[in-house]
């Protein structure tokens, strides 16, 4: 059964260009009311007054413009279903000689700090209507990238949040988005090696089925890769190995997530 949509509010960071954008023209044809959050005041608002919707400007490697974001959801529209944490960009250095600290710190700061703070930004509203974050990750964060190994890592990271933050919240749904290579903004620098070497690039679209796949889901902790030839899904973790007691025996207490036990008791 088709899940209904008209009437719930979203929130898109990145929203100016490219899957943001993308998606922000999908969930409004469905009824979604939505706001467009980008440093990009310009494009933002241009995307923004074509889906009906409200634009804020935003960036997101400040806590204080997540929380306006947010704030602007609701007094706009009244409340937020559906974060969706999308704001990225590539690094464009290495760890050897072209390393450069200040893209480094760039990159994480857009790519993991505003996915952490627009989840403890949209957290509480989320809560009061059992809504949804959907992170964008990429196929980095599932497999090793030597060409942008901090994209990797940031991308990892992004995973990794969203399972933990499933097991932490059960009142809401929290998943990742993971893509290959998109047509978007972001592989401009790459786009022509890729041609040469024959790497499929994904049209948008695509990125946004698999997006909207989520959104119509019912599934929490999961990254969905989006890959050329192959129908999306949310990637199999193999599940690592659990601690055990000396006599081999399952230490059952790991279950239910010790150290956040410790942590609230403490």
């Amino acid at each position: 059964m088709p899940v209904e949509l008209t009437g719930k509010v979203a929130l898109i960071t990145g929203g100016s260009n490219g899957i943001g954008a993308a998606s922000a023209r999908r969930l409004a044809s469905l009824g979604v009311r939505v706001v467009v959050a980008d440093i990009d005041a310009d494009q933002g608002k241009v995307v923004a007054d074509e889906v009906g919707g409200v634009f804020v400007r935003c960036d997101v490697t400040q806590p204080a413009d997540s929380a306006a974001a947010v704030e602007t959801a609701v007094r706009e529209f009244g409340g937020l279903d559906i974060a969706f944490l999308n704001a990225g960009i590539g690094t464009g250095c290495s760890l050897g000689d072209d390393f450069d600290v200040e893209r480094y710190r760039r990159a994480m700061a857009i790519n993991l700090d505003g996915v952490v703070y627009g989840v403890h930004a949209a957290l509480p509203e989320l809560q009061k209507r059992g809504g949804q974050i959907i992170a964008t990750a990429s196929m980095a964060g599932l497999m090793p990238m030597p060409g942008d190994p901090v994209y990797g890592a940031n991308k990892a990271a992004v995973v990794g949040l969203v399972r933990a933050l499933a097991g932490a919240y059960s009142d809401i749904r929290v998943n990742a988005l993971c893509p290959a290579f998109a047509d978007t903004n972001i592989i401009t620098p790459l786009r022509s090696t890729l041609e040469d070497i024959g790497m499929p690039i994904l049209p948008v679209s695509a990125v946004v089925d698999a997006f909207m796949s989520i959104v119509e889901g019912s599934g929490t902790g999961e990254a969905w890769f989006v890959q050329s030839g192959r129908e999306s899904e949310p990637f199999a973790f193999r599940n690592p190995p659990g601690p055990r007691a000396a006599d081999g025996s399952r230490v059952e207490a790991a279950k239910k997530d010790p150290i956040s036990i410790a942590l609230k008791e403490s």
